[in-house]
């Protein structure tokens, strides 16, 4: 997949052959269901056209640009996932537009002749709340109304499951309760994350139980504290673990507020430090809890590490 940085006015040169596209417009944090169904639209409309199919998606949030935040912004897929996420999906080239103060100033109509007329983009497929130029104020019938024919426009209806509309709002309160299985069925695929092996306080080893100190990627959405039931991807291999995420409270000082993740890898002694792994998150098995000592601690280790042990079991089978 062939990925194209813009920044408006954007840098990319205007060639007399550049390529007609069938484009999937949308922010797409998470890649969703609700995405996907709007990418495999597009690509729908690529294949009757015969034209390669591409994805406009922008970086950094608007909300850092639009809302003056100062705060972090915390993504459920960051760029990078977004992008293989994307080429999973069988797309051929990925847009990445730089979402600056000058961008969001476009009018819709500007919006339109820069990125749409501008990259030659025969076909526009996007969802149905989709919003585009300055303050949103483009809705996709303007898309439609201002296309004077260059282009195709097709918009899909939103997508629900049994209880409401799959959006990434819903999976980012998901996440904050920590219902790995509700966000994984909106998802469709377990929720990921991405971080460097780190050097820890190595006391998980001291107790029957070495974990890999995982340090996740700045903007990384963080799910709730608690221990899991996870897979791990070390040197292009899967492994099944256990995930304790929280502050540690039977070591730790309850005004130290570091956040660790830490993942006690099954059937594994290898030395990972400084390795980049994945870290796939399936069930929620109890919450965070201080212990009255170490070997009430251990003996509860040793019941999520057989728990999580059962689960995978028992999602192998089926």
């Amino acid at each position: 997949m062939e990925v194209i940085h813009l920044k408006y006015p954007h840098q990319l040169q205007q060639r007399e052959s550049m390529q007609p596209y069938s484009l999937a417009l949308g922010f797409f944090d998470g890649v969703h269901r609700g995405h996907q169904a709007v990418i495999q639209t597009a690509k729908e409309e690529g294949d009757k056209r015969q034209i390669p199919t591409a994805v406009m998606t922008f970086d950094p949030h608007p909300s850092l640009v639009l809302g003056g935040r100062n705060e972090k912004v915390f993504y459920i897929t960051l760029l990078q996932q977004k992008l293989q996420l994307f080429e999973e999906q069988g797309v051929d080239t990925a847009f990445v537009v730089h979402f600056t103060s000058d961008f969001a100033k476009l009018s819709p109509d500007a919006f339109i002749d820069t990125f749409i007329r501008g990259l030659n983009i025969q076909h526009v497929t996007a969802g149905f709340d989709y919003s585009f130029g300055a303050f949103g104020k483009g809705k996709m019938e303007d898309m439609r109304a201002l296309s004077n024919g260059d282009y195709g426009v097709t918009v899909v209806e939103k997508k629900t499951d049994d209880i409401e509309k799959i959006s990434s709002t819903r999976i980012r309160k998901l996440l904050q309760e920590g219902d790995m299985e509700a966000a994984r069925l909106l998802l469709g695929r377990p929720f990921e994350i991405t971080g460097i092996v780190v050097h820890g306080d190595k006391r998980g080893r001291t107790i029957g139980f070495p974990t890999a100190n995982v340090q996740a990627l700045e903007g990384t959405y963080i799910p709730a504290s608690g221990v899991y039931a996870v897979r791990l991807l070390v040197q292009n291999n899967w492994y099944d673990g256990v995930c304790n995420v929280g502050y540690k409270p039977t070591f730790k000082d309850p005004n130290d507020k570091q956040l660790s993740i830490e993942v006690h890898i099954l059937n594994f002694e290898k030395n990972i430090y400084g390795e980049e792994v994945h870290v796939a998150w399936y069930k929620r098995i109890r919450s965070e809890r201080k212990f009255d000592g170490i070997e009430a601690l251990k003996a509860q280790i040793e019941k999520d590490k057989q728990e999580a042990i059962d689960y995978f079991g028992v999602i192998s089978e089926s």
